[in-house]
């Protein structure tokens, strides 16, 4: 069974409360099973948790504050990536090397998703893919969630005019998750 990190849970609450406030949270926890509620209210970050509660959070953001549109989670993952790359994955950032730092993504993948993998190869001076093979579960939202965290993480290593477009998806039929990366 796929399993989420804690953190990925934990910056999608923060995000909710950051952008809508803590009355939002709890709207949000209210359509959510009692179980998963309770579970979300206590989530520790370096815990392992089911894909399943992270999809049903992620649904859940999507139908009282999304407006039902699932873009909204491109925020959601630029707000991620600000939380968790400022602080305690900051090490992985490097200053004006978006190559050296999308290298980095296999050893980023697994801090975050416990199966599958995510390999990146470079394709030009300034740009490259991103691949995300073997996650046993996935999800259109949570895809959404890696264009923003990429596109935000490339802009804290300095990158400006970063761009990801997920051109093949798990989620909608594809074999892998494919992102093409290019900045400027």
């Amino acid at each position: 069974m796929q399993q989420v990190k804690g953190a990925v849970l934990k910056s999608r609450l923060a995000f909710v409360e950051r952008h809508s406030g803590k009355p939002a949270v709890e709207r949000v926890l209210a359509t959510l099973p009692a179980d998963v509620q309770r579970t979300l209210r206590m989530v520790f970050t370096s815990n392992w948790y089911p894909f399943e509660i992270g999809k049903g959070l992620d649904d859940a953001i999507v139908r009282v504050l999304g407006g039902g549109r699932a873009e909204f989670f491109e925020r959601l993952g630029e707000a991620s990536a600000e939380a968790n790359l400022a602080t305690i994955h900051a090490s992985y950032l490097t200053r004006g090397d978006a190559h050296a730092f999308l290298a980095k993504s296999p050893s980023i993948y697994s801090l975050y998703y416990e199966s599958g993998r995510r390999e990146y190869q470079p394709v030009g001076p300034k740009e490259g893919v991103l691949v995300t093979h073997d996650a046993e579960t996935f999800s259109a939202p949570d895809c959404l969630t890696v264009v923003g965290w990429y596109r935000k993480a490339l802009e804290m290593c300095g990158v400006t005019g970063a761009r990801v477009v997920e051109t093949e998806c798990r989620a909608k039929g594809d074999a892998v998750c494919r992102y093409k990366v290019k900045w400027e």
